[in-house]
């Protein structure tokens, strides 16, 4: 109750001799804190909004270009072609001193700039867009390239060497231009931006001041100073994470005799000659009635929507599932094998969790690199938006996936309990160290579960029907419903196991019974509905159990690299194995969430364990090393790694079958 307490921001108590009225200044000064920061990120969110929208161009490069054409008609050099004087003829006459033809010839200036700038970034963006069309490089075996991809390849590069052509406009992410010892280019720049300042400025002698030569006419002094300044505007900027997505080519729709024929192609080796005609006569049939029409339907969607299948392939592949996410959908993520940092469960948390919600802040302000297929080829950033803050809902006939736009908590579940733990302390995020002391905490808490919630995240790992029902029955209201959102709304979820898992030289088997304890752990340890779960062993060994409808394996794998990264390279351990720095023992304490389950839903957490006990007592893992050879060997044979996995697959599948009709 102290804690509960400590969080309202003023109390009031009726008594006889009238209201007694007391303010927590320490509650205020967090709610003002929590509100500066919403208006920070909502500030970085417009600014890059705009950035992204104005990308490959930025407002640097606006400024320059009107710079150019201000410094240009400076010195009579027209080079709008008579457009700036049409401009100023149109422009409304008007009186004051904002009115004067000085003003007027300055802001048709700017209005032509302006269009001179968006239309270069209209054409670079249709022409990255026309460039990213061509697909046939997929298709190419390794050392065979045609001729036609060669072209497509020196074309794309040149789109990246045409980025000189906004360099002078301002910023590009390919570099700064090589003026080649030229300063006429420079000399017209500078002086433009003396004239806006002289057009705009009651005293324009103060940066005339400033600056150690007079601006009207070159001197070496000018010389030397002309490429620090050219320099500073024209800076590069490194693309967005998002940069590219207004860029990137709608997905084709393919012909229904394409696709036909691949289909045929793919069923034939798996049928023999009588099941081939008839698949083969269902299909005649197919194209010639139904496929003409349902055609025209993904026409039209493939005009409204960027990607004609990715939303039906969300609900269909994965949200309409009704069979358990654990095992047959979720998957697992495993630590290093080789590399121990600490021991200590608490500390090693404290340091990953600190390097995720760092992740997520550059994830916020877009400061990660876009994904580059062969290092030209920008690919589709969507899925990373729904990293944190999401969690899949159930439903009786489909799941939804709730995604919210920011959460200062994480979820943590120990020895049957429920935590709530703050990631922030006012606007700051909390240090490692500090971090390390709440998980602590939450360890050495020797309070018992209460009745039905030991086994509650089972009814995650069962039927998703059955789950839905009890979330709609027993969930909807008062503290349960108060406690669901608390893990609904986290940022993610944290599972500190009594168990240790890892890597043993000695043990054959100690690899595969850590990849079953990531996969399915003991079917209700793990919140299998979190976008993923951070499951932490007492050894201090780490890993992810992630679902997979929000995006697929390559996104987490991602955040998976740098967390490691930055836990081993940046943030370390000190000699004890604790978290660097002094932890801040004022913080309150993790909140233990509350919960009033009847017997009635405890049953059917039961009926839920039940059923993911049986599905994980099912699964056979084996996890081994492979150390004769790696992806190196089978690039070097010109075959994809992963085309190479999947044919062992489907090899070892074929070896254990009796087929007697191939």
């Amino acid at each position: 109750m102290a804690e509960a307490h400590q969080a309202v921001a003023f109390q009031f108590t009726v008594t006889p001799d009238g209201v007694d009225f007391r303010l927590s200044r320490e509650a205020l000064k967090h709610i003002y804190l929590s509100g500066i920061n919403s208006w920070k990120k909502r500030l970085i969110r417009i600014k890059n909004g705009i950035l992204r929208g104005v990308y490959p161009g930025s407002p640097t490069s606006w400024l320059v270009v009107i710079m150019a054409t201000v410094g240009s008609s400076y010195y009579n050099v027209d080079i709008s072609m008579g457009l700036v004087c049409y401009i100023q003829r149109c422009l409304p006459e008007g009186c004051g001193p904002y009115r004067t033809p000085q003003t007027q010839a300055l802001a048709s200036m700017v209005v032509f700039s302006t269009g001179v700038w968006m239309l270069g970034i209209f054409f670079f963006r249709q022409t990255l867009k026309l460039l990213l069309s061509y697909h046939g490089w997929m298709f190419e075996m390794h050392g065979r390239t045609s001729h036609f991809t060669k072209v497509w390849a020196v074309s794309r590069s040149c789109w990246r060497a045409s980025g000189i052509w906004f360099q002078i406009l301002g910023e590009s992410p390919f570099g700064v231009l090589n003026w080649g010892g030229e300063t006429g280019g420079h000399w017209c720049l500078v002086h433009g931006l003396v004239l806006v300042l002289r057009v705009w400025d009651p005293a324009p002698q103060v940066f005339a001041n400033l600056l150690p030569f007079t601006p009207l006419a070159p001197s070496p002094a000018l010389s030397a100073l002309y490429p620090q300044i050219c320099v500073r505007l024209l800076s590069s900027r490194r693309p967005m994470l998002y940069s590219f997505q207004t860029s990137l080519p709608k997905l084709p729709v393919p012909s229904v005799s394409a696709t036909i024929q691949r289909y045929l192609e793919s069923v034939r080796p798996l049928l023999n000659d009588e099941e081939y005609c008839r698949k083969e006569k269902l299909a005649k049939e197919f194209q010639e009635k139904i496929a003409p029409r349902l055609q025209k339907y993904l026409i039209l969607k493939s005009w409204w929507a960027t990607n004609y299948v990715s939303d039906w392939w969300e609900e269909y592949i994965y949200l309409r599932g009704r069979t358990p996410l654990m095992v047959n959908s979720n998957y697992y993520v495993m630590d290093f094998v080789f590399i121990r940092n600490t021991d200590m469960q608490a500390a090693r948390l404290g340091n990953i969790v600190h390097a995720m919600i760092t992740y997520r802040r550059k994830l916020d302000r877009e400061q990660i690199k876009p994904v580059m297929a062969l290092g030209i080829v920008p690919m589709c950033s969507y899925q990373m938006e729904r990293m944190f803050n999401t969690t899949r809902i159930p439903g009786k006939e489909t799941d939804v996936l709730q995604h919210l736009s920011e959460s200062r908590h994480v979820a943590v579940y120990h020895r049957g309990r429920f935590f709530k733990v703050w990631l922030y302390e006012g606007s700051s995020l909390l240090k490692p160290r500090d971090l390390e002391l709440q998980f602590q905490r939450i360890l050495d808490d020797p309070s018992p579960p209460q009745p039905g919630e030991e086994r509650l995240a089972a009814l995650t790992a069962g039927g998703r029907v059955e789950w839905a029902q009890a979330r709609q029955t027993y969930f909807s209201s008062g503290k349960n419903r108060a406690a669901l959102d608390t893990i609904e709304r986290a940022a993610f979820f944290v599972a500190l196991d009594e168990e240790s898992h890892g890597y043993d030289p000695e043990d054959e088997a100690s690899l595969s019974l850590y990849g079953k304890a990531l996969l399915h752990g003991n079917c209700y340890n793990r919140w299998f509905d979190k976008s993923f779960t951070l499951i932490a062993f007492k050894n201090g060994q780490l890993g992810l159990n992630t679902e997979h409808a929000w995006a697929d394996a390559p996104i987490v794998g991602h955040l998976w690299e740098f967390v490691l990264g930055t836990d081993t390279f940046h943030l370390g351990y000190s000699e004890t194995g604790h978290c660097l720095g002094k932890p801040n023992l004022m913080l309150a304490p993790p909140q233990r969430l509350q919960w009033d389950i009847p017997e009635k839903c405890q049953a059917i957490i039961e009926s839920s364990y039940k059923v993911a006990k049986a599905l994980a007592d099912d699964v056979e893992l084996y996890c081994f090393q492979f150390l004769p050879f790696g992806k190196g060997l089978i690039k070097k044979c010109r075959t994809s790694p992963d085309a190479f996995v999947q044919i062992a697959l489907q090899l070892a599948h074929f070896r254990g079958q009796v087929l007697p009709d191939l």
